[in-house]
C-alpha cells in the first residue's frame, strides 16, 4: 500500500504548514524554557513546577467554551486570534522577572494552546471529509514531530550558548513561529458556524454526556504514556543505570523519528469506530508488554543487553503511541455531533492536559518507588484501558443515534479564499 508522505494539497496541507511553524517554536521552548526559568529568570524549580501545574490546569478548562465559541461563530477566526494571542503570550516571557507575573502569563499562555488546540480540531472537521480526517491528523502528528525535532536542535544550540540573549532569541522564534501560524491560517476557507441550538438544548451539551465522558477518562489512562518519554524512563536509566545516562536522548530521537516515519500508515488502517477500537485495543496490549520489557531491564543484564532491552522497550512503546493515537483520533470525532465538534474536541482534549498534569507524579511514583511491580501496574492499567475502551464507544454510539455517519462535504462558506 502506498502511503502518502505529505497530506494532500489542500486545507489538509495549510493546516500541517501551520501546525509546522508553531511546533518548531514550541521545540525550542520545551528545550530551554526550564533552564531559562531558573537559571535566567531566578524562580527556584519547585516554583517552576507549581506554576506549571496550575498554568495546565487553568489550560485545561479553556478547551470546552472555546470550543464551543468555535462552533458558534466559525472556527478560523478564533485559530487566527488564539494564534496571535499565543505569540503575544511568549513575547511577554521575555519581559517577566518574577513569579507572579510568570504565573499569570503561564495560565494565559496555557488557555491559548489548549483553545487552540480545540478550535484547530473542529477547523479540521470543518474543512476535511470525515473519512479523511484520521489521515490528515496523522500526517499533522508527523509534522508536529518533525517540527519539535528542529525546535529541539535550535534549542540545543541556545543551551550551548547558555547566554540570556541565545534564550531571549529562543523565545522571540517561537513568538515569530506563532505569528507565522496564524498567517497561515488565514489561507484557509471559512467554515459555516454550527445552527443555533433549540431553546431546551444545553450550551455545553458535552459536560452533560456521560457515555463520552466515560470514553474521556479511559482515553486520558491510556495517554499515561505520555509522561513516561519525557520523565519516567530518563529517571529510570538515571537511576539504575547512570552509565547509560546518553541513551535516553537516543530513545527520545528514535519514537520522534518513528512517529514521523510510520504515524501515517498506521493511521490508513483506521477508518471507522470498529477498526479504531480494535486499534485503541491492541494499543492497549502493546502498551502492557512496553512496561513488561522496560521492568526486565531492571535484572543485572550486561550493559549491551541493558541497552537492547531498554531500546526493545521504547520501540513498543512508540508502536502502542502510534496505534492509541490513530484509534482516539477516530473515536473522538465519530462520536461528536457533527455541530458540536469544537466543544467535543475541547472535551476529549482535557485527557491530555490531566495526563501531564497529574502523569508525572503517578507515574514517578509508580516506578521509581516500586520498581517493577509499578512497571507492570502501570501496563495493567493500559491493557485494562485498551479492552474497556471498545465497550464505552459503543455505549456512547448508542447514546447518540447516526454518530459517526456523517457524509456530507465540509461546510466551508461561498467566496471564501482557497489555501
Amino acid at each position: 500500500m502506498s502511503i502518502r508522505l505529505l497530506p494532500p494539497p489542500g486545507a489538509p496541507r495549510t493546516l500541517a504548514a501551520a501546525q509546522l511553524s508553531n511546533s518548531i517554536g514550541d521545540g525550542m521552548y520545551y528545550t530551554c524554557s526550564a533552564l531559562y526559568f531558573t537559571q535566567i529568570v531566578g524562580l527556584s524549580p519547585a516554583r517552576l513546577g507549581l506554576g506549571l501545574t496550575i498554568a495546565w490546569a487553568v489550560g485545561s478548562l479553556a478547551g470546552v467554551p472555546l470550543g464551543h465559541l468555535a462552533d458558534r461563530r466559525g472556527p478560523r477566526t478564533p485559530a487566527v486570534l488564539l494564534a496571535l494571542a499565543t505569540a503575544a503570550l511568549v513575547a511577554s516571557f521575555l519581559v517577566i522577572h518574577s513569579f507572579v507575573p510568570f504565573l499569570l502569563v503561564s495560565c494565559l499562555y496555557a488557555t491559548a494552546q489548549s483553545g487552540l488546540s480545540a478550535v484547530r480540531q473542529a477547523l479540521l472537521a470543518g474543512l476535511v471529509s470525515p473519512v479523511e480526517r484520521t489521515g490528515v491528523l496523522a500526517h499533522m502528528q508527523s509534522t508536529l514531530n518533525a517540527g519539535l525535532a528542529v525546535g529541539a536542535a535550535v534549542g540545543g544550540l541556545a543551551l550551548s550558548n547558555g547566554t540570556r540573549h541565545a534564550y531571549l532569541a529562543v523565545f522571540a522564534l517561537d513568538a515569530i513561529g506563532f505569528l507565522a501560524c496564524a498567517l497561515i491560517l488565514l489561507r484557509l476557507p471559512a467554515v459555516r458556524p454550527a445552527p443555533r441550538r433549540t431553546g431546551d438544548e444545553p450550551r455545553l451539551a458535552v459536560l452533560r454526556d456521560r457515555p463520552y465522558a466515560v470514553v474521556t477518562l479511559i482515553n486520558t489512562v491510556l495517554l499515561l504514556r505520555l509522561p513516561l518519554l519525557s520523565l519516567a524512563i530518563p529517571l529510570w536509566i538515571a537511576n539504575r543505570f547512570p552509565q547509560l545516562a546518553w541513551l535516553a536522548s537516543g530513545l527520545f530521537v528514535l519514537n520522534t523519528v518513528a512517529v514521523m516515519l510510520f504515524q501515517v500508515r498506521t493511521a490508513s488502517r483506521v477508518s471507522d469506530l470498529r477498526s479504531a477500537n480494535r486499534t485503541v485495543r491492541r494499543a492497549g496490549v502493546i502498551l502492557l508488554a512496553s512496561c513488561a520489557v522496560f521492568a526486565v531491564s531492571a535484572a543485572r543484564l550486561p550493559a549491551w543487553a541493558t541497552v537492547a532491552v531498554l531500546v526493545a522497550g521504547a520501540t513498543l512503546q512508540v508502536i502502542g503511541e502510534m496505534k492509541q493515537s490513530a484509534g482516539s483520533w477516530q473515536i473522538a470525532f465519530d462520536l461528536a455531533p457533527p455541530h458540536r465538534t469544537g466543544q467535543y474536541q475541547g472535551f476529549f482534549g482535557t485527557g491530555v492536559a490531566v495526563a501531564r498534569t497529574l502523569g508525572p507524579t503517578l507515574v514517578t511514583a509508580l516506578l521509581l518507588t516500586w520498581g517493577v511491580p509499578g512497571w507492570l501496574l502501570l501496563g495493567g492499567l493500559f491493557l485494562a484501558a485498551g479492552y474497556a475502551m471498545g465497550p464505552a464507544v459503543r455505549r456512547a454510539e448508542g447514546n447518540r443515534p447516526g454518530a459517526g455517519r456523517e457524509t456530507g462535504a465540509p461546510q466551508t462558506l461561498s467566496g471564501a479564499a482557497s489555501p
